[in-house]
């Protein structure tokens, strides 16, 4: 029909921010892409784009648009793939956003397993620690960890991630044993985010501010340096796993360990989720069901 004529071309164009990333995503020549989206715009009687020599951009009716027209493209897909479900296929392409160590340890192969089980299926999976934006970057879902302030995803609940303080044998040798949280004080602390600790002391909350000589972002950094007795760390549970079990890293103050926060599988709030991700939601919060009691 006339009236779906340049819907796709038009999506193409505002998620790649120009006509020769879309030409190049559609397989297509920038010709015609650019013909298709100035016939929708022809017969909409409106600009949806604000062309420059330097960029193209959506105009506030082009946003609306887009957004109606992305929900009907996504609707299509999963129709496409309701089909393609009946004779067991899932395809296409599945894009996830996961940063840190429990995305990498623990998330990442439980989506291979998933992978494994539809081998038409293409997975991309990226670890970028920033805030993504699923309209403009193209993801399916994230996993996210902590506090969610933004009310437009829908958010499911995947672990609950709760807190664990460790430390090497040879620093605890070397600078005795914590028996409570304020003696963290004159402990060499190795820090993630924060430099407050939040304790569970006989039900109330203790906050202890640490410090030492080693702070970093990135949890596989704040373990090694734990290895080499620089300090005492304090993060989830999950992060220490492997070390503790291997007896590298020994457990310290359990009796004050906080509950820590959960680990989310967010995503637009929209009214079409591919096939694709929602199998995929629902195989992870499956997989991880004992975590999150």
């Amino acid at each position: 029909m006339d009236s779906f004529e340049g819907l796709i071309e038009f999506v193409a164009v505002a998620e790649g921010q120009g006509f020769s990333s879309a030409a190049k995503r559609l397989g297509c020549s920038v010709s015609h892409v650019s013909r298709q989206v100035s016939r929708l715009e022809q017969r909409l009687g409106s600009a949806l784009l604000a062309r420059t020599t330097r960029q193209i951009s959506l105009t506030k009716a082009g946003l609306t648009y887009y957004q109606q027209c992305k929900d009907l493209i996504n609707g299509l897909e999963q129709a496409n793939e309701q089909v393609s479900s009946q004779q067991f296929q899932v395809s296409g392409t599945l894009r996830v956003s996961g940063a840190g160590p429990f995305a990498e340890q623990f998330v990442a192969p439980v989506l291979m397993s998933f992978a494994e089980q539809h081998p038409n299926l293409t997975i991309e999976m990226d670890f970028n620690t920033r805030m993504v934006n699923f309209v403009d970057d193209g993801f399916d879902f994230a996993i996210r960890y902590g506090e969610l302030n933004d009310s437009n995803l829908v958010a499911r609940k995947l672990a609950n991630r709760p807190m664990m303080a460790v430390a090497s044998p040879d620093y605890l040798q070397r600078h005795g044993v914590p028996t409570e949280p304020a003696h963290l004080k004159n402990h060499q602390c190795i820090i993630s985010n924060n430099d407050h600790w939040l304790f569970n002391n006989a039900g109330t909350a203790e906050s202890i501010k640490v410090s030492g000589r080693w702070r970093s972002n990135n949890a596989h950094a704040v373990v090694m340096a734990v290895e080499r007795g620089l300090g005492i760390a304090y993060m989830p549970k999950s992060s220490f796993k492997a070390a503790v079990e291997q007896g590298r890293l020994v457990p310290v103050l359990e009796a004050y360990w906080g509950k820590g926060a959960n680990s989310w599988i967010v995503y637009q709030n929209k009214r079409f989720l591919p096939l694709r991700a929602r199998l995929a939601i629902d195989y992870l919060v499956q997989h991880f069901a004992d975590w999150a009691e």
